[in-house]
């Protein structure tokens, strides 16, 4: 492949990267200023978590659209807008003299990063052939994976060493950088294919997915007995169904359902699902283990999870040139998720006199193994998907991929809460790190379920998506002439 910035294949990976990258990295960075935002707006532990559900919020709405707008505005105008949306909003964030301007900056951020990720996705994967999707996938690992490690780490100096504010300003050179190089070097959009709107099914949608967010984010916090919680999730399901009954009547749906009868792609979307939940679980919990369980700084608790980004871009390499092309999805996804899983369960083994380095070795195991989950889960998603259906099966893909890292934090949340993260010692109280034991341990269930899901993959789906590189030794008559020529 050419390395020109002109080539396709690279000014399409370059641009979706940065833009991924920051979106990610904004996710982690912010946790860990919220403490200082509420000494900064005086605003209550309760009251901050508005700053991620908004957010989130806005991505559940956004995000069932994105197939459309890409389609109808061209996947290059659509990525570029969203990137531009998004750096404005970082901007605006970081001059907010206000919590409700932070709060609805956030949501503005929302609305591009819900634009980016699967307008970006149907890009990359329209750019590079089946047979070299697998490369793609190893592309996309660097940012889904990485900027999750890096955040707490850049996040840990930002507010220690200059100010709350540059967690978002940090969003600006790359967001310009990913715009420029966008402008200049990614090809120009074809005919617009999209068919009319879909009205009633993006009612249906941005209700039925935003009411399912807040109350699965908000669950854990107010409880699940809350009123405001219960009715959330039901009138959220009730219209959730509404919208699949809609969808499969609809001439033109927003969502294509339908593509869920194909075998391979419901399979892969139910482990990326179950994957998702167990991973972004598990980084969420570890935060909190190394900062309320083991009493680590923001800092030293970035840098201890730091390993987990070194597993990554190591175990993305390993699985997509060697382990996808000799052993195709299926085995290498239930070898992933089963090393997710293990390595859960050894970080519910530490305790207050354990050696910080075994945790960051279960770190970076989590990471490798869980590399060894996203580069075949994500190769052998679109392996059948036609180019025309490539945008909308990646606004199903994305759509799934962000209520299972909801459901994820929502579900190990509640199994710490449920234990109690302090107990009586003496007069006063301590850290009950049975409860960050149990919640690892809820996670390596759920990858072990994944690893059940993948048992539903065939191989032979996929088979067009695996490139066997085959050296030949050159033989005695060709060397010959070569030094002959000479």
């Amino acid at each position: 492949m050419s390395l020109s910035p002109r080539n396709p294949k690279v000014a399409v990976s370059v641009v979706f990267v940065a833009a991924m990258f920051m979106s990610i990295m904004d996710v982690t960075i912010v946790n860990v200023t919220l403490p200082t935002l509420g000494r900064e707006f005086d605003v209550s532990p309760a009251a901050l978590g508005t700053i991620s559900v908004g957010y989130l919020a806005s991505l559940a709405v956004v995000i069932p659209a994105s197939g459309w707008v890409g389609d109808r505005f061209g996947g290059r105008r659509t990525l570029l807008v969203a990137i531009a949306l998004f750096t404005i909003a970082s901007m605006l964030c970081g001059i907010a003299t206000s919590f409700g301007e932070l709060v609805a900056f956030r949501v503005l951020q929302g609305v591009g990063g819900g634009l980016l990720t699967p307008t970006g996705m149907a890009m990359l994967f329209r750019a590079f052939p089946p047979n070299e999707r697998v490369r793609a996938s190893g592309i996309l690992t660097v940012p889904t994976a990485f900027a999750p490690a890096l955040g707490p780490v850049l996040g840990g100096l930002l507010v220690t060493d200059l100010s709350w504010r540059w967690v978002f300003f940090v969003n600006l050179p790359i967001g310009v950088f990913a715009l420029a190089f966008g402008l200049t070097f990614l090809p120009r959009d074809g005919e617009s294919s999209a068919d009319r709107f879909d009205l009633p099914g993006f009612l249906l949608s941005a209700a039925g997915f935003g009411l399912v967010i807040v109350g699965v984010s908000e669950g854990p916090e107010r409880g699940w007995g809350s009123p405001l919680i219960l009715a959330a999730l039901a009138v959220g399901s009730v219209l959730l169904a509404a919208l699949v009954a809609q969808q499969l009547r609809a001439s033109a749906p927003l969502l294509h359902l339908r593509l869920f009868a194909d075998r391979l792609f419901r399979s892969t979307n139910v482990v990326m699902f179950l994957a998702t939940a167990a991973f972004l679980g598990t980084l969420y919990i570890v935060a909190l283990f190394f900062q309320d369980g083991l009493g680590l700084t923001a800092l030293n608790s970035g840098l201890s999870t730091f390993p987990e980004a070194v597993g990554v871009m190591i175990g993305s390499q390993v699985a997509s040139r060697v382990l996808y092309p000799a052993f195709g999805p299926r085995r290498v996804m239930i070898g992933g998720l089963l090393g997710v899983g293990a390595m859960a369960a050894v970080m519910a083994l530490v305790g207050a006199g354990t050696n910080l380095w075994w945790m960051r070795l279960a770190m970076f195991g989590l990471g490798y193994a869980m590399s060894h989950v996203f580069v075949p889960t994500q190769a052998a998603a679109f392996a059948r998907i036609s180019t025309a259906e490539t945008g909308r099966a990646s606004t199903l893909f994305n759509a799934q991929r962000q209520l299972g890292g909801a459901v994820g934090i929502a579900v190990l949340s509640t199994a710490l809460a449920a234990v109690g993260t302090t107990h009586v010692v003496g007069a006063g109280t301590a850290p009950n790190l049975m409860s960050y034991h149990v919640a690892l341990l809820v996670a390596a269930g759920l990858a072990l379920i994944g690893a059940v899901a993948a048992l539903s993959i065939h191989d032979v789906d996929a088979e067009h998506t695996r490139v066997r590189r085959v050296r030949t030794r050159p033989t005695r008559r060709a060397v010959a002439a070569s030094e002959q020529a000479a």
